[in-house]
Formats: C-alpha cells, sequence, structure tokens
C-alpha cells in the first residue's frame, strides 16, 4: 500500500525537503503507510526517514528532524487518505434503511471504520475488521474504541444484524480489552429482542471484560418500514421495565466500581413519564452524544450561567424555540427558568410533531426543515428563532430534508439561531437578539 501525495505545505518539513506534490508516501522509518492512522502515529518521532516514489517511479529516502508531534506537512485527497469504510451488516434495527427514497446520496451511507471511531467518536461493529486493523490498533494502542454490541450472545447478535460473523467478532472486545484498550458500548434495544434476560445477560458479559462506559437506547421506528423485521416501539410499560433494569444494574456496579458504567438513554425516561435524574447521576457525562443525560446536563448549566449573568440592559423582545416532541416538556421548564431572572423576555416554546419521518420519531435531532416550515408558518415568533444544532447537518445548512437554513428564514421570515448542548449558548441566543 501507499498513499499519493496531493499537496506539500509551503515552508513546511516536507516542502524544504524537496517533496513534490503528486510523489507517493511508502514508508516512514520503514513502516508501512496505509491511511491516516499510520500517518499521525509514525510522524510523531523527532528523526524521520521516509520513503518517497516519485512519479517517474524512483524510490529515494528523505530524512527529517523535526520537533516531537511537530506535523511533517504532507497534504491528501482526504481526510482519511482512503476510502470511508462501509458497514457490511443489515441490522433489523438499522436506520438509514428506514429512511425515504430522494434523500442526499450521503445520508444513506453506513460508515463502520475503526479509523472513525478513534477520530471522531463514530461506533463501530467489529464486523468490517481486519486482522490487521486488531493488530494496529492493539500495537498504537488507539483508545478509546466506541463499539455497537446491542447483544453478546452471538447467536442473537447474528440474527440481529443479519451477518453470520457477527457473533464470531465479539472475540476482539476480550483481545482489546485484555491490551489495556479503553471500551465505550452502545446497545439499540429492541423490545421483546435483545432486552429483559438478554440485556441483562449483555451487561453482565461487558461489566466482565471491564468496560468503560455503556449506552443503552431504544430503538427508533419511522413510518418507512415496509418490508423490514417486524419490531414493535417502546411503550410506557416496556420503557420502564427496561429502565428499571439499567438502573438497577448500574447501582450495582456503582457500588462495586464507583461508577455506574451502564446508562439509559433520555428516551426511554421519557418513554417511561420518569423524572430526568440529577447531574450527579451521569458522573462525567460521558455518553452525551448517545443522547445519554443531554437534558440533565444542559438543564443544569442553564442554571449555573444563569446565576453567574451579569448584564447592563433588560432585554425587551421575543423569541421562539423549535424542539423535538419528546424534549418539549424539558425545553419548556428551561425557558421558565430564563423568564424568572429576563422576564421582560417573551418566549414561545414549540414542540415540532414529525410527520416526515412519522412512527415513534420525536427527538430534535430528527426534525426537518419542511416541518419547522409548516408548523410555524403563519405564527409569531418575535425576533428569533432558535433551534438545536442537531437539526442540521455539521455545516449547518442543511435539515435532512435537504431544506436550507436560507430557505426556513425565507418562508417564516424570521432569523434562525442554531445552537448546541450548552447553556451559555442557549442563554446568549435568546437574550442577545441583536448580538
Amino acid at each position: 500500500m501507499a498513499v499519493k501525495i496531493f499537496g506539500v505545505t509551503v515552508n513546511s518539513h516536507a516542502d524544504i525537503a524537496q517533496i513534490k506534490e503528486g510523489e507517493t508516501l511508502l514508508t516512514i522509518n520503514s513502516n508501512e503507510i496505509v491511511d491516516v492512522l499510520d500517518y499521525r502515529f509514525y510522524q510523531v518521532n523527532r528523526k524521520l526517514v521516509l520513503e518517497i516514489k516519485d512519479k517517474t517511479g524512483c524510490v529515494r529516502e528523505v530524512e527529517i528532524n523535526k520537533g516531537e508531534y511537530e506535523e511533517i506537512g504532507l497534504e491528501f485527497e482526504t481526510y482519511l487518505m482512503d476510502k470511508q469504510h462501509s458497514c457490511r451488516n443489515k441490522c433489523i434495527f438499522c436506520f438509514i434503511d428506514q429512511l425515504p427514497k430522494g434523500m442526499r446520496e450521503s445520508l444513506y451511507f453506513k460508515d463502520d471504520d475503526s479509523r472513525l471511531s478513534f477520530l471522531f467518536g463514530n461506533y463501530i461493529t467489529l464486523t468490517n475488521i481486519t486482522e490487521h486493523e486488531i493488530e494496529r490498533i492493539i500495537k498504537m494502542h488507539i483508545s478509546p474504541i466506541n463499539i455497537s454490541v446491542h447483544t453478546t450472545n452471538p447467536e442473537l447478535r447474528c440474527k440481529m444484524m443479519n451477518n453470520r460473523f457477527a457473533g464470531d467478532a465479539l472475540k476482539y472486545l476480550k483481545r482489546f480489552s485484555d491490551a489495556g484498550i479503553t471500551l465505550n458500548c452502545q446497545i439499540v434495544s429492541c423490545p421483546g429482542i435483545n432486552d429483559g434476560e438478554e440485556l441483562l445477560r449483555t451487561m453482565t458479559d461487558l461489566e466482565a471484560l471491564g468496560v468503560s462506559m455503556t449506552a443503552i437506547v431504544p430503538v427508533g421506528l419511522t413510518r418507512f418500514r415496509d418490508g423490514l423485521y417486524p419490531l414493535v416501539p417502546y411503550n410506557r410499560e416496556t420503557a420502564a421495565e427496561t429502565l428499571d433494569i439499567i438502573e438497577k444494574f448500574g447501582d450495582k456496579c456503582r457500588q462495586k466500581y464507583g461508577r455506574r458504567i451502564f446508562f439509559a438513554g433520555d428516551e426511554f425516561y421519557i418513554l417511561a413519564q420518569r423524572k430526568i435524574p440529577e447531574p450527579e447521576f451521569y458522573e462525567d457525562f460521558s455518553a452525551l452524544e448517545d443522547g445519554v443525560g443531554m437534558i440533565a446536563y444542559l438543564t443544569d448549566d442553564v442554571r449555573y450561567v444563569l446565576e453567574e449573568y451579569e448584564t447592563d440592559c433588560e432585554p425587551n423582545h421575543t423569541v421562539t424555540i423549535a424542539c423535538g416532541e419528546g424534549v418539549y416538556p424539558f425545553m419548556k421548564n428551561i425557558m421558565e427558568m430564563i423568564n424568572e431572572k429576563f422576564p421582560n423576555i417573551k418566549i414561545n416554546t414549540k414542540a415540532i410533531k414529525n410527520n416526515f419521518f412519522g412512527g415513534g420519531i420525536n427527538v430534535s435531532g430528527l426534525v426537518t426543515g419542511g416541518d419547522l416550515i409548516a408548523q410555524l408558518r403563519g405564527s409569531n415568533l418575535g425576533d428569533r428563532l432558535i433551534i438545536p444544532s442537531s437539526m442540521l447537518r455539521f455545516e449547518n445548512d442543511l435539515f435532512l430534508d435537504d431544506v436550507s437554513v436560507d430557505d426556513v428564514e425565507k418562508e417564516l421570515k424570521i432569523p434562525l439561531y442554531a445552537v448546541n448542548n450548552n447553556g451559555q449558548q442557549l442563554v446568549e441566543a435568546v437574550i442577545n437578539v441583536k448580538g
């Protein structure tokens, strides 16, 4: 394997060493370079010997002396330096399989890439990993690794993932654990499939492996499930039963290890109509990206910001905040906290029903621009419309249905402001509409 060089940073070590665009990087200190992980790991050293192949096929050695962790200065076509690895499974609960036709192509791509697990926190199933990658993770001590486990029952895992190798792949968990790799795990819990006794078995097995954290989230089902496995959604009773199992097991772990380790997603509390635990329950909030503790974190963060907040003027304007139906009662409570300190601000809190995906989808991150426009058109929204940034793709410009921020602003005739799950940002967005 080798990696083509697409550019060289001006005045960098590579530039001074006369490495050229279009040449190929073969090795660093005799280590073959396949992708970004190899490159980042082996370029750390102070003294480097690079094997470079020029456009004519001639190979030369280039010596570079630099500061530890200092960049060489090579640029590549993609961040990963090769193609992203796609998923080979067809999980019975896969959300991508429940998308309607006609959406942008990138939404249908299923990634299952160990490099993205380390670099960006993506979850992998271990069914798409090679022995070379396993050994490299252990050698480089790449940690943490985020793994979609779902169940530790090998036969059930094969069934749930529609992959006859899915059960055998569980052996890698122990290899990583034995090598001291930190393991963060995720379980998508499906009623009657991998909850109940199966969930208890999985948590027991993961506890024995010494995993760092496991997030358990309820399956999300859209209205686009024709021809797919006949799953049923959680209701108040089944969500409460699953929540009891998770919390009881977490209590046991806290007594044994001083850490809860196993956490239920916020949606379980919403479905079970249970009170969200206090912030201390979530310890270091290690599973926020999985929707675990987001409500408690934001509520506590806003409370702290309001206690410290000082302003020379008394804001007097109107704003609207839109969110998914599930989080609406909690967001309304947060807005009331802000109103207590700034009573002259009128805050409209709007729950957006997810007509686009239908089913039981009620989270803010899956609200579409079309539903936002349809349900807010004609309303007195005031001076600014605030939404969670999770409604938008990474670039903060498009909703899932390809409606743009500009489209929403034009249709609703109001500036749109996207905020992260951050108390300071949210309070500032409500208070400083002219900021």
